[in-house]
């Protein structure tokens, strides 16, 4: 499986994905988000002052699951999660890249200092056909260590 594919097949499954992160407390965090791909790299829209970012901080190992679909189809891809509240960052990714209106959530714009941007890298993805009983199949990144 090519990260295209992974790409093209999260698009199919939902707009919507579930983001899992681990806090200090070593306690799971599990929370929807609506991700948006820019090449090879899974953006989120968040606010600076979430648990998430909290989390990401700690540590940055993230996993996402896109939802399963009445197929039974879904993916779950694991990766290295980054927080990016620069100005630059901010206004690159405001308009163009989410399929939702960002000044919806966020109505100061990308000036807003509580709003930021969430990049995760992926390293290593697994895609379910019929909850795995019809195939499997997986990615990895080159150099990844993940298995």
């Amino acid at each position: 499986m090519e990260l295209d594919e992974v790409q093209a097949e999260t698009a199919r499954l939902s707009n919507w994905a579930h983001l899992a992160t681990v806090g200090r407390d070593g306690n799971p965090d599990v929370v929807p988000i609506w991700p948006a791909w820019q090449d090879d790299t899974v953006w989120i829209s968040t606010f600076t002052k979430s648990v998430k970012v909290r989390n990401i901080a700690h540590n940055p190992n993230v996993a996402l699951h896109w939802q399963v679909d009445e197929s039974g189809d879904g993916v779950e891809i694991w990766g290295t999660a980054s927080v990016h509240t620069d100005i630059g960052t901010k206004q690159r990714l405001w308009n163009g890249v989410f399929s939702y209106n960002l000044d919806d959530f966020i109505p100061d714009g990308p000036e807003s200092p509580d709003a930021c941007f969430v990049a995760i890298r992926p390293e290593h993805a697994l895609a379910l056909k019929h909850y795995g009983m019809a195939g499997r199949d997986t990615w990895h990144a080159r150099g990844s260590a993940r298995t």
